[in-house]
């Protein structure tokens, strides 16, 4: 048994490697002890192709429960509340969470903003309303509705 924080221990899987860590779905789940979470990294914006590039060092915990940054052995997790996310990531929730998220990328805003216009019409268009009426910020909203409308 290898101890993780206070209270969180995990039983160490063996591979030809060493000792692997433990699943990120599997420790979130007993630090919560709940399975209504969402776990992702802002790395994952990069696979929309809207100009995010840079790699990112922490996990994203969207939950009804915790809010903060907890370390689990070397590893840092942004426990955010929210009120409403996915059960598993789609790249519509991804665009509509990449803009509410903006302030706090590394990244020229203005070009994300740019490349995101320009990839509106590759998404699913009922998919999208649907992600940025349940997910957007209302500030989101608007951009949304600007673009939609444009």
């Amino acid at each position: 048994m290898k101890r993780l924080a206070q209270g969180l221990y995990y039983a160490p899987k063996k591979s030809v490697f060493g000792a692997l860590p433990p699943d990120d779905h599997e420790l979130v789940t007993a630090f919560l002890r709940d399975k209504d979470f969402l776990v992702f990294s802002p790395s994952s914006y990069n696979a929309l192709g809207v100009g995010t590039t840079q790699l990112y060092n922490k996990t994203i915990v969207y939950n009804h429960k915790r809010h903060g940054v907890f370390s689990f052995g070397n590893r840092q997790f942004d426990f955010r509340v929210k009120p409403r996310f996915p059960k598993k990531l789609t790249s519509e929730f991804l665009l509509v969470d990449v803009i509410n998220n903006l302030d706090e990328l590394a990244e020229d805003k203005n070009q994300v903003l740019q490349m995101v216009e320009r990839k509106l019409p590759l998404f699913d268009q009922g998919k999208l309303k649907r992600a940025v009426s349940a997910f957007a910020s209302v500030a989101t909203k608007k951009r949304f509705m600007g673009w939609f409308h444009a």
